[in-house]
């Protein structure tokens, strides 16, 4: 075959790609999101990181819709980023690009929305990947190591330590909730440093909240099992359907998905005003696999 008609093949199918995933955005926002009855966030400002698709898409809208005055979307899918906050309107949501692997653009981030919004009670420190599935300790490939650990580990400390600076300085009660997983408390037979970094996500929840909540801050963690997500179904290689079928069997709760919106339920709580007296903890959100 030509090399001209590989090129238009390759064309063709990234705008089918393209054509099909703007199909699914647009699909998961039937309406513009409008406050529900229960306004558990009204009038808050908040931040959530890796707010483009998945879990933090599925905040962002959840928050929306519990009439927060402002959801700011950091993450670096910028195309993806625009489209979640049009989706769910200019009016209650914004997109902010931020790499959270340079501390800089975490500071920018959290002033840029104090200078636009007057203040931040909420900081969903959500960004992570899982890196390579190869990773063993015997074949433990420390360039993918430091990468994985610049944005699960250190990302997540540099967005509490900027969010906790301007709530301090504010003398807001804010919350602040960290993405962990059912990884933070076990090991694995790869993936060893993703283990790691959710381990280390724990430690940061569990120093930060004892070292904040003389202002009146907490701290907490979401610990999700395996849902399906953009990421999840690009490192497994997987469809949804089989993807489901792969994570149902190590959950003691059978005849539903665990899904993103589910872990959404658990970051709302944590972030509102139920939670009140609620700091240092980890929630887990793994339909009964920890108990198995």
């Amino acid at each position: 075959m030509e090399p001209s008609s590989l090129k238009q093949i390759h064309t063709n199918c990234c705008f089918l790609i393209s054509f099909v995933w703007h199909i699914y955005i647009h699909s998961m926002a039937e309406t513009p999101s409008k406050p529900s009855d229960n306004n558990k966030l009204a009038g808050k400002v908040a931040i959530i990181t890796g707010g483009a698709s998945g879990i933090g898409e599925a905040t962002a809208r959840l928050f929306a819709e519990h009439g927060a005055l402002i959801v700011v979307i950091a993450d670096i899918q910028d195309e993806l980023g625009h489209q979640v906050a049009s989706s769910i309107g200019r009016h209650r949501c914004s997109y902010k690009h931020c790499d959270v692997t340079d501390e800089e653009q975490v500071k920018s981030l959290v002033e840029w929305t104090v200078k636009n919004f007057g203040r931040l009670d909420i900081m969903f420190s959500n960004a992570g990947i899982l890196g390579n599935s190869d990773q063993t300790i015997l074949n433990l490939d420390l360039s993918g190591f430091d990468r994985l650990f610049a944005i699960n580990a250190r990302g997540m400390a540099t967005c509490v330590k900027h969010a906790a600076r301007v709530m301090v300085e504010q003398r807001l009660r804010g919350s602040i909730v960290c993405t962990a997983s059912v990884a933070a408390s076990s090991g694995g037979r790869r993936r060893t440093d993703y283990h790691m970094s959710k381990h280390a996500v724990l430690g940061l929840v569990r120093s930060a909240s004892m070292q904040l909540g003389v202002h009146g801050i907490r701290v907490n963690c979401v610990s999700p099992y395996g849902v399906v997500t953009p990421m999840t179904l690009h490192a497994h290689r997987k469809g949804v359907e089989e993807l489901e079928n792969m994570y149902e069997p190590n959950m003691s709760l059978k005849g539903a998905a665990l899904t993103a919106k589910h872990v959404a339920d658990a970051v709302l709580f944590l972030a509102c005003n139920d939670s009140e007296m609620v700091t240092g903890h980890d929630l887990l959100v793994d339909g009964g696999y920890r108990i198995q």
